[in-house]
């Protein structure tokens, strides 16, 4: 197979795990808070890693980290303890169908942040793409009044710090060893997770054994910190190295659709109308702004030029 689709179909298995997790996560927050739960999957994922480098370097795991790799995977740490903290939380007021397609407004914004921090063109077709995902939102979030629900508006900024950590780890991931790196970083979102929790939530609870004994709690976080954490960053750490942002960004706009479908499937949740166009809305404006328009007009004048090369 060829390497570039079987990268993509990599990414794709990664879209669909965090799609098929919003509803595995909201199940095992119900007896954990939502932080508590994050700093114990986020350490499982990081032990897992952890353990992996130490197979394949033995002696060695020590040369492979530096201060500049671990400046990166602690910057990276910090965008992901923010997107997750915010989804987590968000997932206590709105449902994972409605999570899912807002979250998948990151790869909207991964445009916008290029330009901005990376100094990336941005086209027209990406700015519509923008203004069509934002009249989505608007119609998949806003129920009839002019206020958002808490838990919408969290799981935008949990987008907004998703969004970021894509355009970061596309400037730090080909400089850097994709398995240190992506220990560092799991690490920084489970050590900020647990400060959270000790300050704002009831952490005890993660030391009554009793807690996972809950089916809910026990698959929620075997399922969501090897599958859709330690995996699914590693797979995203290296295959970053050899792709953009933006490319990765459009296949991680599968991730709500797979949220949607998952959330039917499992718990026969179904979306009304308005709201079902609002997602059509941001799915298509995540498609948009990913698709080469501008280059395929461009080439298309240059070819019109070529064949009547008289023509001004």
């Amino acid at each position: 197979m060829n390497k570039s689709y079987a990268a993509d179909l990599t990414l794709l298995a990664v879209a669909f795990v965090w799609g098929a997790t919003f509803v595995i996560v909201q199940n095992a927050i119900a007896f954990l808070d939502p932080n508590t739960f994050n700093a114990l999957r986020f350490a499982i994922a990081a032990f897992f890693l952890s353990g992996v480098l130490l197979a394949i370097s033995r002696k060695n795991w020590r040369a492979v980290f530096s201060g500049k790799l671990a400046a990166a995977g602690v910057l990276l740490g910090f965008w992901l303890f923010g997107g997750y903290a915010l989804q987590t939380v968000g997932l206590l007021y709105t449902s994972p169908s409605k999570a899912g397609f807002i979250t998948g407004l990151s790869v909207v914004l991964v445009p916008l942040f290029s330009y901005l921090l990376l100094k990336e063109a941005i086209t027209w077709p990406k700015l519509l793409g923008v203004l069509l995902a934002v009249g989505g939102l608007y119609l998949l979030a806003f129920s009839g009044t002019l206020s958002l629900n808490l838990g919408d508006l969290l799981v935008f900024g949990c987008a907004i710090c998703f969004a970021l950590q894509i355009v970061f780890t596309g400037r730090y991931a080909p400089h850097f060893a994709a398995l240190p790196l992506a220990i560092v970083q799991l690490w920084t979102v489970s050590l900020l997770s647990l400060l959270y929790a000790l300050f704002f939530e009831n952490w005890r609870l993660a030391l009554v054994w009793e807690t996972y004994l809950q089916a809910d709690v026990f698959w929620g976080l075997l399922i969501t910190s090897i599958f859709a954490t330690a995996f699914a960053f590693l797979a995203q750490t290296a295959l970053q190295k050899k792709t953009s942002a933006t490319h990765v960004a459009l296949i991680f706009a599968l991730e709500p659709v797979f949220a949607a479908l998952t959330a039917y499937f499992w718990i026969a949740e179904v979306l009304t109308a308005k709201q079902l166009l609002g997602g059509a809305m941001i799915f298509s404006g995540m498609i948009l702004a990913e698709l080469p328009i501008h280059a395929w007009l461009s080439s298309a004048r240059r070819a019109k030029q070529e064949e009547h090369p008289l023509k001004r």
